[in-house]
């Protein structure tokens, strides 16, 4: 198993801070699944503007975006979305 180290962006931490306590420790504890083995739980995929595949995953009534930087050992956090019904919206 490769170690890696979790980042998260400074969106994702402020959607993350105005979660009840609850919500955001099931949060928490995810990520750390995600960062002992990303690749397992990417459900969907995209590119961003600069073609790196952003990795997207379902938990717990959350969409989470995220990108594994293999060369750095990163898996970066890059922003949470609550699943609303059939859509996403960002919070």
């Amino acid at each position: 198993m490769i170690d890696y180290r979790l980042l998260v962006d400074l969106e994702a931490v402020v959607e993350l801070d105005s979660l009840p306590k609850r919500s955001r420790n099931r949060l928490l504890l995810f990520f750390e699944k995600l960062r002992a083995y990303p690749e397992e739980h990417c459900t969907a995929e995209e590119r961003d503007d600069r073609g790196r595949r952003i990795s997207i995953t379902s938990h717990a009534g959350w969409l989470i975006y995220y990108w594994t930087d293999f060369a750095d050992r990163h898996v970066k956090i890059l922003k949470v979305r609550r699943v609303s019904g059939n859509t996403t919206r960002s919070r």
